[in-house]
């Protein structure tokens, strides 16, 4: 049986393999895929445009690797729609696709309701808030699916010392990963601990893959989508991509709190639907913080609900738009 080494030593790969995007292109024709790019946004005025023009020159102008770049947002305040339709992005509002099925706040439904709105075989999701944006954010996850037929689902991740890359940089993903996700994994999916950034925003996709997995809207459905691919393909259906590095803002404890709290809610469901969630007790929605002024201590409760929306699949519309 192979080993988790053995995996990370077929699976894993480092974006300066895939550096020639002419070589990635001609790949593209051959295999006659199409590509789409997603990015879900919600308030991200200042980092959207320099993402926007660099995807765009690079990836479609240069490169024709993409054949479209779409902004699916939650409802930004501010200007972000406006500045990502200036520099030539598709944008959409997701209340406005599927409106039959209701709009839901969330970064999960912005993914999902991308699958119905966009074309593309292969959809590449890159979050907005990345201030050392580069194209490879986006052709080191697309390339092993071009290579790769076996492979599904490419996740990114970053800072990791392996040997591709210069230097030795700190291994380690994100705190809640590190915390939370890789604990559980080890305990119950110890083949999943070979995944080293599994919450990473970064990910592609193949469309077949996709349309079959239920999307909690809210923080759960990274984690989510892992376990469902793991049940129904398998490990050799993941690939993944070391991009060296990832700059953008970090969240306060308080917020990473209740990222927990709906992740492990998501992981406890999926449990119960892969059978192993033996002598489980009911699970709760509340989760519980606290703040103090003074000597006067305060106790914030929040309702995290990690609802879901079902595959895409099974949708009408999008089986009649697709000729299901």
């Amino acid at each position: 049986m192979p080993t988790i080494e053995d995996w990370i030593t077929r699976n894993t790969f480092h974006h300066s393999q895939f550096f020639d995007q002419l070589e990635l292109l001609k790949q593209k024709e051959k295999t006659g895929l199409t590509i789409s790019l997603c990015i879900p946004t919600l308030n991200e005025e200042a980092t959207i445009g320099k993402e926007i023009v660099i995807f765009r020159s690079e990836l479609m102008e240069r490169y024709p690797l993409v054949d479209e770049i779409a902004v699916i947002d939650s409802g930004s305040t501010d200007k972000t729609l406006e500045v990502a339709a200036s520099f030539g992005a598709d944008t959409y509002f997701a209340g406005d696709i599927l409106p039959e099925q209701g709009h839901k706040r969330g970064k999960g439904e912005n993914l999902w309701k991308a699958i119905h709105q966009l074309k593309g075989d292969i959809i590449c999701y890159v979050d907005a808030d990345i201030k050392n944006i580069h194209p490879r954010f986006c052709y080191g996850l697309i390339a092993p699916l071009l290579y790769r037929p076996e492979m599904s689902y490419v996740k990114a991740f970053y800072d990791r010392p392996l040997a591709f890359s210069q230097g030795v940089r700190p291994s380690g993903g994100g705190r809640v990963t590190e915390i939370l996700v890789r604990p559980l994994f080890s305990l119950f999916y110890p083949e999943l601990s070979a995944l080293m950034q599994p919450l990473s925003g970064e990910y592609a996709v193949r469309r077949h893959v996709l349309e079959r997995l239920p999307f909690p809207i809210g923080y759960g459905v990274e984690t989510s989508h892992i376990m469902d691919v793991y049940k129904e393909w398998g490990m050799e259906a993941f690939g993944q991509t070391d991009l060296d590095k990832r700059v953008h803002r970090n969240q306060e404890t308080l917020s990473l709190g209740k990222m927990s709290f709906g992740i492990l809610q998501s992981f406890l469901g999926r449990m119960q639907g892969m059978g192993m969630e033996g002598a489980l007790p009911e699970m709760h929605n509340i989760l519980r913080q606290f703040q103090a002024q003074d000597q006067t201590y305060e106790q914030i409760c929040y309702d995290i609900v990690e609802e879901e929306r079902p595959p895409m699949i099974e949708i009408p519309e999008y089986r009649e738009k697709m000729g299901y």
